[in-house]
């Protein structure tokens, strides 16, 4: 299977998808306004969620099964906007997410509704991201989900993780799960990395070494309409076994993590 080729059909006919999903956002918007932030609200983003990935195209598939223990904190690799689509539909539970998206008109505010916790990962503020941490998986009982890279990238190779957050697990024993996330097209064929930069990874290329894989960059939205276009595409999740962090310190257990997801990552793309 091939990368959809865009012409004057798809492109109409994929505005007009792009503006019921918005028009879905709003009306989604609307409801959440009349349910209070909390477990039921969290449960309400995979609905929501199983829509936008409707009409955008997307597709997921899991191998393995999360841990039952709680609390629960699922370490992930991040590529694009796409994992926070897709996570809550096949798991449940939120995010830990960056300070910035919480300024993002409306997306901002649902993601509140949502359940996202945002941290302030400059060095300043790390102990105010710690017990935000701490804080909310002392007391949900749905897994959540955090990206360590600290931004998304352009699927060729997995960036070094932040440390500061893995304070919580070396103090607290919280459970860690690591989990793989790849992009494929829709009947599963594997994505080339100039493929994956240029169409489905979305970054900032500022902010990453991204070699001969940079990209013409687009906002969030266009990256939406961009996807929607090509036809979608298809997110396989590996969720891989909790391994034993005892008696690690948090740079230990950030390399530790790093090195089991980042082989996996890099053995299956």
């Amino acid at each position: 299977m091939k990368i959809r080729k865009q012409n004057i059909f798809n492109t109409t006919w994929n505005f007009i998808l792009f503006v019921i999903a918005w028009f879905m956002v709003l009306v989604n918007a609307l409801i959440l306004c009349f349910i209070p932030r909390g477990k039921f609200s969290v449960k309400y983003m995979q609905f929501f969620m199983r829509q936008f990935n409707l009409i955008t195209g997307v597709r997921f598939k899991v191998n393995g099964k999360l841990s039952t223990k709680r609390p629960l904190l699922c370490v992930c690799n991040h590529i694009s906007i796409f994992e926070l689509a897709t996570m809550p539909v096949a798991f449940g539970g939120s995010f830990f997410g960056k300070k910035e998206i919480s300024t993002w008109p409306l997306v901002g505010w649902i993601a509140k509704k949502f359940g996202v916790i945002f941290i302030d990962r400059r060095p300043s503020h790390a102990m105010d991201a710690l017990n935000a941490v701490k804080n909310e998986l002392d007391h949900v009982d749905y897994p959540m989900f955090i990206f360590p890279e600290g931004t998304s990238t352009n699927g060729a190779y997995v960036k070094q993780f932040k440390s500061s957050l893995f304070d919580v697990v070396e103090k607290t024993g919280v459970t860690v799960q690591p989990v793989v996330i790849h992009y494929r097209l829709r009947d599963g064929t594997k994505i080339s990395d100039e493929d994956m930069a240029n169409h489905f990874a979305y970054f900032d290329n500022k902010k990453m070494d991204c070699g001969p894989f940079c990209k013409v960059e687009r906002s969030a939205f266009m990256q939406v309409f961009h996807v929607m276009v090509l036809g979608g595409f298809l997110v396989e999740i590996d969720v891989l076994p909790a391994p034993d962090l005892d008696g690690l310190d948090r740079k230990q257990i950030a390399e530790k993590l790093h090195e089991i997801i980042s082989k996996e990552y890099m053995k299956n793309k």
